[in-house]
């Protein structure tokens, strides 16, 4: 193949324009393209126009690809472009930065190197692993850069290739190996007031990912399971809206890449964080039909979908993940950012020789301190909400993107930025209020209208429930019933502090038990431990801290299901029932609690993932969604079902405000009150009595004929006698619903609604008026 021409490096920038272009690449109506890309250390930057010239050759061949290259005007403020007449959508293009190579200055430039564009609305192709992805030399992880070439990476022995940190750069070009972006043509908006816009008080989220939310639904035709258009197949939204969900809220979405080391060890990041393009979607999702038609297909599959759940009524969030980008450490790839600006893109620690500064644990973050940061996920979240038309965004990581100077601050700009932008600040918006960083945890302390990932919540759910009994079976004290109705009643303490007070309600707060890290629901009252071998890490990745209760037997019984085998066979005859009451006792403090209830995609169901609480590489059975029920499963799936009606049904479940305690204007009850079991108000010496495990909480409908909501719990392992508070005269109340019924269905077993007794470890709801 001929030797391509070289470009001479830009000594100082051209013309100055008033009018910087938008970043990426625009189709303009005289049949051209506008170029612009920000690469603000560059000397110079080339757009590579890449034509596949024969087909009948591998993709890793070169010659397959014929390369045209552009030399871009700039830099403008840091930002290079250019019109380029006659090209239409559907053309492959990357681009090559000329400049320093520098690594202990930050700097990375290597024109051998074919970069994707951080703005590309869709990308073709596969990226290949070896040296030449790399921005520096390298080599086989266990032997030395600069020796023999060892060959083609993943090895069959299961290292990957990596870079000398501060090493010389590799001279082999990359255009074989990655993606290349495709210029789309430009897409009109969704259609005006399409949006379902939920109230707050009214959503309730569902955690899925695309491939595992359809993959094995068998009502759903095969060429569409585990595809964008399977998520919004018929058999899908009819799941969703019999469950009472509002809301969808996606894994990543964008296109994504995995680790070096999963794809030595034959895995892939099935989950998606690892960002590759921030405007792309991942192309994998889309049907075999839409990607063969190519990029713009792939779009307009992810609009389709977007647009059918909304015409059914059912938000769509985003998963997004800003916070880091797929090329990891300093030794690992060099395919887009770290080749166009090393040092304006991310993060480092401001020593010398130049590291990056890791808050993410994933080898780079994302540094929200440089402006053209901001602008980047700023205009990715435009792009998704105009173009694509989905309602709101989920931040991964949310910390770092709110990491100033000195730690974190929620008057950063980004933030701002949402709470003020004309577009963003209408949508759903809601953060992981931590990263792993300096005073990385941060929940209750983003600023309106963005709610938060309540781990307290998770946490002191699955603390009452599941570790305090487990405790107690040992012979240990019992705590956790403080903390547990503090976030019943919608964690005040961590998002009331705003000003004015209160402002944020208890809609700021996402309730969840489990997610898409960490164990199901169905694991969570199976294991004790963790059992991450799969994952290839020695089950060392993966959380200790779970707070679960294997009810005394590790693991499912051989057949699994939601709740293991038949529960006539020893051990599981005792241990079988009381982890289904467990999974019921947990979906019924999640789906009754103050708050934005958030349900994991598949614990409705009793998937499990055999003990996995990690399973991010796992793109197979153990992570779909398994459709085939058993009697349990279909119980559980009723009970789920049940109490999401439940709270639809009545506003004293859906509250959008704190509670104060007292009676608000015109209301004869305090908007909540907490009862002992005995039926007396609790008061200050009850509330520190040690060791209690029973309560009663009264949430009063808030309008004349609501109906009054009591929940009682009993978090102790003896039953507990209980007499049902009596606020005001005729009051008269009708028991609904109890977790130890298997089904919703009320049992005819003749019990009083009046008591006396309540089992250990159960919920119960009343209904009174």
């Amino acid at each position: 193949m001929e030797a391509r021409p070289k470009v001479t490096p830009l000594t100082r920038p051209t013309a100055r324009r008033s009018h910087v272009p938008p970043l990426g690449v625009h189709v303009t109506p005289d049949g051209g393209i506008d170029v612009a890309v920000a690469a603000a250390h560059a000397t110079a930057v080339e757009l590579c126009l890449v034509d596949v010239v024969d087909e009948a050759l591998d993709t890793r061949d070169p010659a397959r690809y014929a390369e045209r290259r552009v030399a871009l005007d700039g830099p403008t403020y840091g930002v290079w472009h250019a019109h380029v007449p006659d090209v239409r959508p559907g053309q492959r293009y990357g681009f090559r930065a000329h400049g320093p190579w520098d690594p202990e200055a930050g700097h990375r430039h290597n024109p051998a190197k074919l970069l994707v564009d951080p703005y590309a609305r869709g990308l073709v192709g596969e990226l290949t692993y070896g040296p030449e992805t790399l921005g520096a030399v390298g080599a086989l992880n266990g032997d030395d850069p600069g020796g023999d070439d060892p060959g083609d990476a993943p090895a069959p022995d299961g290292r990957w290739w990596v870079a000398e940190q501060y090493g010389e750069p590799d001279d082999r070009d990359s255009l074989a190996f990655v993606p290349h972006a495709v210029v789309v043509p430009s897409q009109p908006g969704p259609p005006p007031l399409s949006r379902p816009r939920v109230p707050w008080a009214d959503t309730v989220i569902y955690e899925a990912h695309v491939q595992g939310l359809s993959m094995r639904h068998p009502d759903v035709p095969a060429e569409l399971r585990g595809t964008y258009a399977g998520v919004a197949h018929p058999a899908t939204v009819e799941h969703l809206l019999s469950l009472g969900v509002t809301t969808l809220e996606l894994l990543p979405v964008h296109a994504s890449a995995s680790e070096p080391r999963l794809v030595a060890h034959g895995l892939t990041n099935y989950w998606g964080y690892q960002t590759l393009g921030f405007f792309a979607p991942h192309a994998a999702y889309a049907t075999r039909a839409a990607r063969d038609a190519g990029p713009a297909a792939v779009l307009d599959e992810v609009r389709g979908m977007v647009h059918l759940l909304h015409e059914a009524g059912i938000e769509v969030l985003l998963d997004v993940v800003y916070n880091h980008t797929c090329e990891g450490g300093a030794s690992d790839l060099h395919v887009s950012w770290r080749g166009l600006d090393n040092a304006g893109y991310y993060l480092h620690d401001g020593a010398s020789p130049a590291a990056l500064a890791d808050v993410t644990g994933t080898g780079n973050s994302l540094d929200f301190r440089r402006p053209r940061v901001v602008q980047l996920a700023l205009d990715s979240l435009r792009y998704w909400a105009e173009v694509v038309g989905v309602d709101g965004f989920r931040f991964d990581l949310a910390t770092t993107l709110g990491r100033a100077e000195h730690g974190f601050t929620p008057d950063h700009p980004f933030l701002v930025a949402l709470q003020t932008d004309p577009v963003l600040s209408g949508l759903k918006l809601v953060a992981e209020p931590w990263d792993v960083g300096p005073g990385g945890w941060q929940t209750g302390n983003f600023p309106p209208p963005t709610a938060e990932w309540n781990d307290r919540f998770r946490d002191s759910v699955r603390g009452f429930w599941l570790d305090a009994p487990r405790q107690g079976s040992h012979g240990h004290e019992m705590r956790g019933l403080r903390e547990l109705t503090t976030r019943l009643a919608g964690s005040a303490d961590l998002f009331g502090h705003s000003d004015p007070p209160l402002m944020r309600g208890p809609v700021a707060s996402v309730n969840y038990v489990t997610a898409h890290d960490g164990f199901t629901l169905a694991d969570l009252v199976a294991f004790d431990h963790k059992h991450n071998e799969a994952n290839g890490e020695g089950n060392r990745d993966g959380s200790d801290h779970n707070l679960s209760w294997n009810h005394g037997v590790e693991g499912h019984a051989p057949d699994g299901g939601a709740g293991g085998a038949d529960p006539t066979t020893e051990p599981w005859s005792a241990v079988v029932p009381l982890r289904r009451r467990s999974q019921r006792n947990l979906l019924a403090t999640l789906l009754l609690a103050a708050g934005t209830p958030m349900l994991t995609a598949g614990d409705e169901l009793g998937r499990t993932q055999g003990g996995n609480n990690n399973a991010y590489a796992q793109a197979g059975p153990l992570s779909w969604i398994d459709w085939d029920l058993d009697e349990p499963a279909q119980d559980l799936l009723a009970t789920t079902r049940f109490l999401l009606a439940l709270r639809a049904e009545h506003p004293a479940l859906r509250a959008d405000s704190f509670f104060l305690g007292t009676p608000r204007p015109g209301e004869d009850l305090p908007d909540l009150l907490w009862f002992a079991a005995d039926g007396t108000p609790m008061d200050r010496d009850a509330w520190a009595t040690t060791g209690r495990r029973v309560v009663q909480m009264l949430r009063p409908g808030p309008e004349d004929g609501d109906t009054h909501v009591l929940l009682v719990l009993n978090g102790g392992l003896d039953d507990a006698g209980v007499t049902l508070p009596d606020p005001l005269p005729g009051t008269t109340w009708e028991r609904v619903w109890s977790s130890t019924w298997d089904h919703p269905d009320r049992p005819d077993d003749g019990d009083d609604d009046d008591g006396p007794t309540l089992e250990s470890l159960s919920v119960e709801v009343f209904l009174g008026r």
